[in-house]
């Protein structure tokens, strides 16, 4: 069951980073949101690719470091979709799906602080 979560995980993972990459197509329209369109990128893709990187660790400190950065660029990017909805882009759905990510990422976080007395 474990495996088949966070395979499924690791899938929304993904599709949120190609999500946030095809807004971001439409963003670029915009001149004045080039700057936002790339921190987005560069956060939003860092969440998986983070979560990935946590696989290949050797000890379990660097797992859960590697988490919490995971968890750093879910939250980052919070704040730059909501740069993108305040100036009137539509970006509730994907918003809603980052703040998803986020809650899993920090709840995965602290029982693993939990279990390891970190």
């Amino acid at each position: 069951m474990e495996n088949s979560f966070k395979e499924k995980f690791n899938k929304r993972l993904v599709n949120f980073s190609l999500t946030v990459i095809k807004l971001c197509v439409e963003v670029r329209k915009d001149r004045n949101l080039w700057p936002i369109a790339d921190q987005i990128i560069r956060s939003a893709t860092s969440i998986g690719a983070n979560i990935t990187e946590a696989r290949a660790c050797g000890s379990k400190k660097d797992y859960i470091n590697f988490f919490q950065i995971a968890l750093k660029s879910a939250n980052e990017t919070i704040y730059w979709l909501t740069l993108l909805k305040e100036s009137g882009i539509k970006t509730e759905e994907i918003l809603q799906e980052n703040e998803e990510i986020a809650r899993i990422i920090g709840a995965g976080v602290i029982t693993m602080k939990n279990k390891n007395k970190i």
